[in-house]
Parts: structure tokens; C-alpha cells; sequence
């Protein structure tokens, strides 16, 4: 072999593989358009929660058509679903000069910087994201929780109201503005949205739980508690019981904390915290109480 390159370059001029007899490395094959149908498979994974199944299709269009931006904003969807903060905000930016993905990145973005805590630029992204796309509904969901951080109430309410207006009643947003008017006190506001979101989507665990605690804020304690699974005895007693503590209903709070603790069958650290808390306030109400007794 060595004698036959040799007899080539003495002829040819040249080594084999600039003669073109020979290649060095095979052609990098051109990128493939990703198709609608994988793009369709990675979006039904993903709304069904199975990241795993779209990490694998996204993984192999990545491949095969790695430029493409849509495939891009579903590597930042993955990130953010996964909690990798940093990588959505990445993925996001990279694609935002693209002018038919840039109120999706917009959104993603804002979402992102939200999860990051840098709350005033997360506004600011959402803001631009619904003022491009007033149908952006996760961009109006997102921006609904971020002025619940502010307890800018009105303008959190009429946030989720768009979001499910044009998401046609995502449970997801219909969870976050019940817990949005819970945090507002207002449980008999909150209660017919969790339950509009577990109709939508039974398994939707935060929804059941903020039930609970919506109910246990009306003073309807037993209501909240009964049917909890065994696994989730324990914490539905303690937000029972932490229900009653807002509402300055101590000697029920400490009942709930003290069976919240049993239930856990061994030490409970939120439930304990709670009952030394509820035993401090009640404290301080006597005390209170006393000293107006004293002052007539």
C-alpha cells in the first residue's frame, strides 16, 4: 500500500487523497427539515408530562436537523419541565431573533427568569410576550402568578382571565388563579376553580390539595381530610391544621398538628414547627385577652 501511494505521487503529483482516489472522512450529510409529525410527537409527549418519551424524539430530530429553532424551543420546554433553569433561558434567547419564533421565546423567557427569581425582567418578557400575542396563554398564566408575587391582585386576576379565556380553561391556570384568590382569602372564590381543574384533569395533585386547604380555610376541617390516601394523611392534617391557625382557631389547629404527627408515624418536623407556632399565638391571645380584662 505504502509502494502504490508512493507510485501515485510520483506520477500524480499528488498523495492519494488529494488525487481524489480516496477520502479522508465521509461528507457531512445536510440537515434534514424536521417534519410536522415529529414535531407533533415531541408537543402530544410533552402535554401528556412523558418528558422522557419527548427527551427521546427531540434527541433524535436534534441529529438529524440540530439548526432548526423549533426543535430549539421544545430543548428549552424540556428544560424548564425538568427545572433546568439556566438551560431554558439559554435555549430561549438563542432563537429569539427568529421573527416566527419570537413570542414563544419571549414567553419561555419570561417563564425562565421567573423560576430564576429575577422577577422585574421576567415581567418584562411576559409583557412583550402578550402584547405581540394576546392568544400567548402560558405567557398570561405566567404573568398572573408573577403579580401574585406583588399582591397585585386586579391586575393577577385579569391575567388568568385571559389565560383561560384563550386556553379554553387549561386546569393549570384554573388551579393558579384558585390558589391566586386563596392567597386573597377569599376560599369561596377559590374552591369552584380547583374543582373546574380536577374536571379537567383529575390527576392534577396540586389542585386536590389546595381543595383541601380551601375547604380547611371555611372551617370545613373533616370535610378536607376525609378520603386522603394513607400516604397523605399526614400532610392534609397539617395544612388542616395550618388552615385553622390562620384563622385564629388554635385549639382546633393543635388538635389537627398533634394527629397530623401521629399519622406521620415517626417525627414531623413542619407539623411540630407548626403546633409550637399555634401554641405561641394562642399564648399571646390569653395574654391579650387578659389585659383587657384588667384594663375595664
Amino acid at each position: 500500500m505504502r509502494f502504490f501511494a508512493l507510485f501515485l505521487y510520483m506520477v500524480l503529483g499528488v498523495l492519494p487523497a488529494q488525487a481524489g482516489l480516496f477520502d479522508s472522512a465521509p461528507e457531512k450529510p445536510a440537515p434534514v427539515e424536521v417534519s410536522e409529525s415529529t414535531l407533533q410527537q415531541i408537543q402530544s409527549a410533552f402535554d401528556d408530562q412523558r418528558y422522557l418519551d419527548a427527551g427521546k424524539i427531540l434527541d433524535q430530530a436534534l441529529l438529524v436537523s440540530g439548526s432548526d429553532p423549533r426543535l430549539t424551543y421544545w430543548a428549552g420546554e424540556l428544560s424548564l419541565a425538568r427545572g433546568r433553569y439556566d438551560d431554558a433561558l439559554t435555549n430561549f434567547m438563542r432563537i429569539k431573533t427568529d421573527p416566527k419564533m419570537h413570542t414563544l421565546a419571549l414567553a419561555g423567557e419570561g417563564i425562565a427568569l421567573a423560576k430564576l427569581g429575577r422577577s422585574q425582567e421576567a415581567l418584562a418578557s411576559l409583557q412583550a410576550a402578550v402584547m405581540e400575542d394576546p392568544k400567548a396563554w402560558r405567557a398570561w398564566n405566567a404573568l398572573g402568578t408573577e403579580y401574585d408575587r406583588r399582591h397585585d391582585w386586579p391586575n393577577a386576576e385579569a391575567a388568568y382571565a385571559h389565560a383561560i379565556s384563550v386556553s379554553g380553561g387549561a386546569a393549570i391556570v384554573l388551579n393558579n388563579r384558585g390558589f391566586s384568590r386563596l392567597s386573597q382569602k377569599k376560599p369561596e372564590l377559590a374552591i369552584p376553580d380547583f374543582v373546574a381543574a380536577l374536571q379537567k384533569k383529575p390527576d392534577l395533585t396540586s389542585a386536590r390539595a389546595n381543595l383541601r386547604l380551601a375547604m380547611s380555610m371555611q372551617g370545613e376541617y373533616e370535610r378536607a381530610i376525609n378520603g386522603t390516601v394513607a400516604a397523605d394523611q399526614a400532610a392534609a392534617l397539617n395544612n388542616a391544621g395550618y388552615a385553622a391557625m390562620l384563622r385564629g382557631d388554635y385549639d382546633k389547629a393543635k388538635d389537627l398538628f398533634t394527629r397530623a404527627m401521629k399519622a406521620k408515624g415517626g417525627y414531623y418536623s413542619r407539623a411540630a414547627a407548626n403546633l409550637d407556632k399555634t401554641q405561641s399565638l394562642s399564648t399571646e391571645r390569653l395574654a391579650k385577652d387578659a389585659e383587657r380584662v384588667g384594663s375595664r
